[in-house]
């Protein structure tokens, strides 16, 4: 009985010794879980206050897109009218209150921190041009070829400087021919050799983008040299004559008018009118001395420096624009108006011309073009009667350069290449126009 008992005592205080354990154990792991789930507990209340701050940025967001889609559904349809109006179709009509597309946005984090979207529009419709069709940018060739027209507004100051060269061989003959190989009289043959130099001071004025005018005033320096030898005389020395001139030329005044705009697949047209007024020391007006060693021949003391009488030019020019070529030509008529000088009522004659050639666009600076001219002069009069040899044809490979220095200030380089008897053998020319805009300075 006592081993019983002790043995349950036994029994019963191990078991006391474990209840306190296990009661000891369950004590600490209650107060371990407890922290956890308070600082989880904060953890969720932060989340979720980013959450509903993320919540309201988005849908200020998605006000500012729907307004964004209605701004591009109005231009959407400014658009498609104006398009259907350039090709003749009436317009559907638009509804304004189709909701627009949605566009999904999402918010990132940066150091931890929201990124917010724009609050305002990222992008504008490109703006509409009203400009209109203009002539393309081509070197200018001669006074009615090249160029494009002043806009409105602008003026351009132009210095130029032109540069002409002639070597010829004449044969004036004052005899009387029985036969083809024999004659009796003088025999002058003459070589003469001509240096031009025409600076000039030219502006012009646009005084719509479509009309522009245009002043030059020119100052002409000239030195000719002629040797002359009489065969049927028997003269052993060559006469040798030099003369120099240099005064103001002529004053030119023109306008020009784009008559069309290119539309259509047509070219684009336009009128040219070139008037001079004889400033310039007048033909009529040099006096000549008789050569001493050849019988019979004269030379000039002073050279001219313009040519007597008032002329006007009109013309048409057209342009038909490719890609990436500039097709060009020109057609005028020269009226020369008649004068009445001491030798009498002079009249010369009148001329036709034409020119034609090409245009080639290097890059946004550069660009050259290649052509030809070609005038007929008519016969002149003097008291009524035709002179001989009056007529002339002269005909003239072009070949032009052109480089843009500035946005305002461009060089341009043509030469012409003479391809008739009658023409220039050389001929250079360098302009420099410098644009400046009133209306941009004035406001």
């Amino acid at each position: 009985m006592k081993l019983d008992k002790v043995g349950g005592v036994g029994f019963s205080l191990a078991g006391i010794l474990n209840g306190l354990i296990l009661s000891s154990c369950l004590l600490h792991s209650s107060e371990a879980f407890a922290k956890p789930l308070g600082k989880q507990e904060s953890d969720i209340e932060q989340y979720r206050k980013l959450f509903l701050e993320q919540q309201k940025e988005f849908e200020k967001q998605r006000q500012i897109i729907a307004e964004q889609g209605k701004e591009i559904e109005i231009l959407k349809a400014r658009l498609d009218s104006l398009t259907n109006k350039t090709a003749g179709i009436k317009p559907a009509p638009v509804n304004k209150a189709a909701n627009p597309p949605m566009v999904a946005a999402v918010a990132q984090r940066n150091n931890g921190a929201p990124n917010p979207l724009p609050s305002k529009p990222v992008g504008e419709a490109p703006p509409q041009t009203k400009e209109k069709a203009r002539p393309p940018e081509i070197p200018r060739l001669s006074e009615t070829v090249g160029g494009v027209l002043t806009r409105q507004g602008n003026f351009v100051f132009e210095p130029s400087l032109d540069y002409s060269y002639i070597d010829n061989n004449r044969v004036f003959l004052d005899a009387f021919t029985f036969i083809p190989a024999i004659a009796v009289g003088l025999i002058d043959i003459r070589q003469i050799k001509r240096h031009s130099f025409i600076g000039s001071l030219g502006a012009r004025y646009g005084i719509t983008d479509r009309l522009e005018l245009e002043f030059k005033v020119p100052y002409v320096y000239r030195d000719d040299t002629q040797r002359s030898r009489a065969v049927s005389i028997g003269a052993s020395v060559d006469e040798t004559f030099n003369a120099t001139s240099n005064d103001i030329g002529d004053l030119e005044f023109a306008a020009r008018y784009q008559l069309t705009g290119g539309s259509g697949g047509w070219p684009i047209l336009i009128g040219n009118l070139v008037a001079t007024v004889p400033t310039g020391k007048s033909p009529f007006e040099i006096e000549y001395a008789l050569a001493q060693g050849v019988p019979g021949a004269q030379f000039p003391l002073e050279l001219p420096t313009g040519t007597g009488y008032f002329s006007f030019q009109p013309s048409i020019t057209a342009l038909y624009p490719t890609d990436p070529a500039v097709f060009f030509g020109n057609i005028s008529y020269s009226y020369n108006a008649e004068t009445s000088e001491d030798v009498g009522d002079y009249e010369p004659g009148d001329s036709v011309g034409l020119s034609f050639g090409m245009g080639f666009g290097l890059n946004e600076r550069s660009s050259f073009s290649l052509g030809y001219s070609h005038k007929h002069v008519f016969r002149s009069e003097l008291n009524g009667f035709e002179m001989d040899d009056s007529e002339l044809d002269i005909g003239q490979l072009l070949v032009g350069y052109s480089f843009k220095y500035t946005p305002r200030t461009t060089l341009n380089l043509s030469l012409g290449i003479g391809t008739t008897d009658d023409a220039q053998d050389v001929k250079l020319n360098v302009r420099v126009p410098i644009t400046f805009d009133f209306l941009s300075s004035g406001s």
